[in-house]
């Protein structure tokens, strides 16, 4: 911050569209990293599908949070596709982390397309099964966290609106190939992608370090 004054535009969130207050957000909170969430329905059908409202919420235990939005106003868990109706129905998750290598292949993932439709074969992606939960995970994504749900908290239920699910996560799978000394998670070779607006994704190969003050 140089001290140089801004101009500045003020708006009232309530005087916006649904779809004008989501462009100022996703312009302004970049880049977001991108939960690659896989789940399995009651039947047996596999869903893959990307949120890039993403975060860790805690370490202790490990649990990390994403946001599926509310596509319609026929209740409160329709969301994109139907990872958050899976998840209610079997309390369980996996969280794939997207590298540049498999960007198109997310983006694949992002149709949006009928109930029951296997993004994985749709992305021609293979199958990993997980360890200790019945979701899938993606073959491949360099880290995969198997997870399962502590609670879903109904932001809103509006179009436009969505939830946080929260999920604990029960098992780490971490690519040796990333992996420097202890459990440390070497970003140039995670090669991890983040979500700016629209279609808009950012690499994460410009990095400085900082001193955290004392």
């Amino acid at each position: 911050m140089d001290g140089t004054e801004e101009s500045m535009q003020s708006f009232d969130p309530q005087q916006l569209s649904p779809k004008d207050n989501y462009k100022l957000l996703a312009g302004a909170v970049v880049p977001r990293p991108i939960a690659w969430v896989s789940t399995v329905d009651e039947a047996g059908v596999y869903n893959l599908a990307p949120y890039s409202f993403f975060t860790v919420a805690s370490a202790n235990p490990p649990i990390v949070c994403f946001c599926p939005s509310v596509r319609e106003a026929k209740d409160g868990l329709l969301a994109s596709k139907d990872t958050l109706r899976n998840i209610v129905a079997t309390g369980e998750f996996v969280v794939n982390i997207v590298s540049e290598a498999s960007v198109e292949a997310m983006n694949e993932t992002a149709a949006q397309v009928e109930p029951g439709v296997d993004e994985f074969a749709l992305a021609g992606l293979a199958v990993e099964p997980g360890e200790v939960v019945r979701a899938p995970r993606v073959a491949g994504a360099r880290v995969q966290m198997e997870c399962r749900l502590r609670e879903i908290v109904v932001a809103s239920a509006l179009p436009g609106g969505g939830s946080i699910v929260l999920g604990e996560v029960v098992r780490f799978h971490v690519s040796e190939q990333v992996l420097e000394g202890e459990l440390h998670i070497a970003p140039e070779k995670l090669e991890a992608v983040g979500r700016m607006a629209g279609g808009t994704y950012v690499r994460t190969t410009d990095r400085f370090e900082l001193e955290r003050p004392k």
